[in-house]
């Protein structure tokens, strides 16, 4: 199974740690300063249980670069779903599935409403 994380702050990055430690194919989306330590270190997770260490962990920040997914899971702020929905289309295929993580109950709506547009 081919996952993106789309963002691999806290929550996104505990969920795709345990699917890489799983065996499956994460891509983790990330800019920045966190890009450049997860492609230099790994990604690495912090618990109760202790660390877990994912390297080499696959990082982008070029959504386009991925490909087509079987998953995604977003792990961007609550308000970030909008343009997030727009930003991930090209992992988007007919067969991919999104979990948003976001509280609340407004994402999946948020989702549907940008998809709706789609062309």
């Amino acid at each position: 199974m081919r996952v993106l994380i789309y963002g691999a702050g806290g929550a996104g990055g505990y969920f795709g740690a345990q699917l890489a430690r799983a065996g499956e194919e994460v891509i983790f989306l990330a800019r920045g300063d966190h890009l450049q330590a997860i492609k230099k270190n790994g990604l690495r997770i912090d618990t109760p249980e202790g660390e877990i260490v994912i390297q080499p962990a696959q990082a982008t920040d070029d959504v386009a670069s991925v490909g087509k997914v079987d998953v995604v899971i977003l792990g961007v702020k609550a308000w970030q779903v909008r343009e997030a929905a727009e930003a991930m289309r090209p992992a988007i295929g007919p067969d991919t599935f999104v979990v948003p993580l976001q509280n609340g109950v407004d994402a999946p709506a948020e989702l549907s409403t940008v998809w709706a547009r789609r062309t």
